[in-house]
């Protein structure tokens, strides 16, 4: 608009100057001015004031991309990337500001290229890997240069520093849009394990952008203060550590309220009595809300000291039935089932069965059948981590094939890995045949080698596509 005003502006002392022109020449002309001559300079007048329309319009054009919104990009694993995704569009929205929130796989390099600022919430999985979902994007629009010159943007890596790439691909993302000309708005936040300090000082970063800083921090998990109902050792006589089977009961019924793959954040005591608050803990939540308790599978960890663990200390340990739990459920829309009958594969180890049993609960309660369980612990006799009631499915077919593995019992296949590649035909018709892939379980070990095993059977680019479109998933740790 202001450069439309500028050119009208000249334009009418064009006008006004040839006004005075004919003035001056009326003052000794016989005779005034012809109508030729009035419809020329009106002639000139027009075309001039079309011109500067025209100029103004491609100026609009070329200058003003994505004018007045911001673009909100999220990567996330488990679901807290897309969380605070939410909550940043919310900020961002009460101050007036129009968002355009995407998941990482539905941006484009034409979209990213158009806007003029952006925020990036991404998460870090595995030892510095990408989330499953931005795996085009990186693979992709990340290897090939990009025009940003007129982007300014932010970045919100969250990872975990007991992880030795911590915040990696928070850390890629921010450099690969300075490489590409894009102007940060401020420097990259870092958080660790959900840090509150650091994502209050996101919010205040969000809040300056939105002109909002008066609103009120954004506020720690919401616990409900629910009850440990029953504890049950699920592997007496193991050589690995206690792993029990945990069931916990909501003040009222209508907390029971979750998806399978969902997540449950413990707030965690060091004892009973202990008022401390604590660094949540996230656990696979192994049951359905129709089983009537939140069920999880935790192993029992211990520290180089020997002290236990923070959250399965408390669980396992200082907590006994009837002791109040705090304990929220958090979504975790990226580990969901499928909701059509299509086949799934579910392979994980250890703990990992809490979120493939609840993905194979769902399946079974929608009368879907066409479920293939690889799942591997260490001895076939002790560590039978809800593997009779597996057994029992497989046997009423509700399971259409289930492969145990035990690594410490001897022969060739150790891990489900290796017994992925050893049935690498019966994966290729699974795939084939439209199935989804779920992955739960150990980040040490396990997850890459079957990633790796993935690849070798299907190909890099077949499993790039599944993580892609959403039929790759993972709820690795």
């Amino acid at each position: 608009m202001r450069a439309i005003a500028g050119q009208l502006g000249i334009g009418v002392v064009l006008l006004i100057a040839l006004a005075l022109c004919w003035r001056l020449q009326d003052a000794s002309a016989v005779s005034p001015p012809s109508g030729t001559h009035l419809a020329t300079a009106g002639g000139l007048v027009l075309a001039w004031l079309g011109f500067a329309v025209w100029m103004g319009r491609r100026g609009a054009r070329h200058v003003t991309r994505d004018p007045g919104g911001v673009l909100i990009v999220h990567a996330s694993q488990t679901g807290f990337a897309t969380e605070l995704a939410a909550k940043t569009a919310d900020e961002l929205r009460a101050g007036g500001l129009a968002v355009d929130v995407r998941n990482i796989d539905a941006l484009t390099p034409a979209r990213l290229a158009e806007a003029t600022r952006a925020l990036f919430i991404a998460s870090t999985t595995g030892e510095g890997d990408a989330p499953d979902a931005a795996t085009r994007f990186r693979g992709e629009a990340m290897r090939s240069p990009l025009p940003l010159a007129g982007l300014s943007y932010g970045v919100l890596a969250l990872g975990d520093r007991d992880y030795d790439d911590f915040c990696a691909f928070g850390r890629e993302l921010d450099g690969w849009l300075r490489t590409n000309g894009a102007m940060p708005l401020f420097d990259r936040v870092e958080v660790d394990n959900g840090d509150e300090g650091s994502l209050r000082h996101w919010q205040h970063h969000v809040a300056h952008l939105a002109g909002t800083t008066g609103l009120a921090d954004w506020s720690r998990p919401a616990y409900q203060r629910w009850r440990l109902v029953e504890r049950t050792l699920l592997n007496p006589g193991s050589e690995g550590a206690p792993c029990y089977h945990v069931a916990l009961a909501p003040p009222d019924a209508a907390h029971l309220d979750w998806q399978a793959g969902d997540i449950a954040e413990i707030g965690p005591r060091r004892h009973r009595g202990d008022s401390t608050v604590w660094p949540h803990r996230e656990y696979s939540i192994a049951s359905l809300p129709a089983d009537g308790a939140l069920h999880l599978v935790v192993r029992q960890m211990r520290g180089k000291d020997g002290a236990l663990g923070l959250g399965s200390g408390w669980l396992t340990g200082h907590a006994v039935p009837g002791d109040a739990i705090d304990l929220r459920v958090r979504t975790n829309a990226g580990f969901h089932p499928p909701a059509d009958d299509r086949p799934v594969v579910l392979i994980g180890n250890g703990t990992g069965i809490a979120g493939l049993r609840a993905l194979l609960k769902a399946r079974l309660a929608s009368g879907h059948h066409r479920n293939w369980l690889v799942f591997g612990e260490r001895h076939a006799a002790v560590d039978r981590l809800h593997v009779d009631e597996l057994e029992r499915w497989r046997a009423q077919g509700r399971i259409e094939r289930l492969d145990l593995v035990w690594s410490r019992d001897g022969g060739s296949e150790r891990y489900v890995q290796d017994r992925l590649r050893a049935s690498a035909d019966a994966l290729r018709r699974y795939v084939d045949e439209g199935a989804s892939v779920y992955v739960c379980g150990s980040l040490d070990g396990m997850a890459p080698g079957v990633d790796a095993a993935l690849r070798t059977v299907l190909g890099d680019d077949r499993v790039n596509a599944l993580a892609a479109s959403g039929r790759y998933r993972r709820d690795v740790y």
